[in-house]
């Protein structure tokens, strides 16, 4: 089973939101959607929801087209910052009218979510902070029977122990019933161990797209004496580079050399490093 976006474009008026989007979302594995603020993603997010519509290109599942293909779309849900129901409804309504919607709602996960965050059900939406509407989306969101869930920056409010908790119920989520989610956040750190690929957008165009795995095996940052290290990296292909004094660190993917100078090192590129670098302005 897998989710094909193909050629999937998006204009508002003069501004090209997505452009020719390529992206195949396997079963059953986690992935990270990254980029900065206006990069596309929510867009993206949005069209494969059937909440927007492509200006160009198709979404299938399955070889099926999303668009008015109902028992399709049934198997995709969105969490977003947007509320699907009505800021006077009880949370308890919410997680009713969501299971009599998609069934087979997973009433002992959200049990043991309600319990661990400490959600009151009797609450209006309305009356929630921030941080704990998204734990009430969180959990409809993991509790749905759908294959493909999207989470659209999923902890916005969350404090640090509900963050981790969140992906403690996310993992857990994914070992009672294994499916595809898909994480769009600026966490990069917190997700980097749960996500098996990612793919980077900027200005509505794919970057990158691979495995986490061989990204962070690939990525390494070279630092050293400026001088020095200009010339270590003058045939690499160097995707960024931060300057302080003296001293220059050298973000490139590939190998490094075997043969290092003296008082210059070489350490893992990380997924954060690899993804702030590859989306700064100015660099190809």
């Amino acid at each position: 089973m897998s989710l094909v976006i193909k050629e999937v474009s998006k204009t508002y008026k003069d501004k090209k939101a997505l452009q020719q989007i390529n992206w195949n979302i396997q079963s059953e594995k986690i992935y990270g959607l990254l980029g900065r603020n206006g990069a596309g993603k929510s867009t993206l997010l949005n069209i494969i929801a059937n909440r927007s519509f492509a200006s160009n290109g198709t979404i299938t599942l399955n070889g099926l087209l999303l668009v008015d293909n109902e028992a399709a779309l049934n198997q995709i849900y969105l969490m977003s910052e947007d509320n699907l129901y009505p800021g006077n409804l009880k949370v308890k309504k919410c997680f009713q009218l969501t299971a009599d919607f998609y069934g087979d709602f997973d009433w002992a996960l959200a049990e043991e979510m309600i319990a661990g965050f400490g959600l009151e059900q009797k609450s209006s939406l309305r009356k929630l902070s921030t941080g704990y509407r998204s734990i009430a989306k969180l959990i409809m969101a993991l509790c749905v029977p759908a294959d493909y869930i999207f989470l659209d920056e999923p902890v916005l409010g969350l404090d640090a122990n509900h963050r981790d908790l969140f992906y403690h119920y996310l993992l857990t989520a994914y070992a009672k019933r294994p499916r595809t989610f898909v994480i769009s956040t600026h966490l990069i750190e917190e997700v980097a161990n749960l996500l098996e690929e990612v793919i980077i957008i900027d200005e509505g165009k794919v970057l990158r797209e691979a495995t986490t795995e061989a990204i962070q095996a690939a990525g390494k940052v070279i630092t050293g004496p400026k001088e020095v290290v200009a010339q270590v990296v003058s045939d690499l292909k160097v995707i960024g580079e931060d300057e302080l004094g003296g001293m220059l660190s050298v973000y490139i993917e590939g190998a490094a050399p075997k043969d290092i100078p003296q008082g210059v090192s070489v350490a893992p590129l990380n997924l954060q490093a690899y993804f702030v670098q590859l989306t700064k302005k100015g660099v190809a």
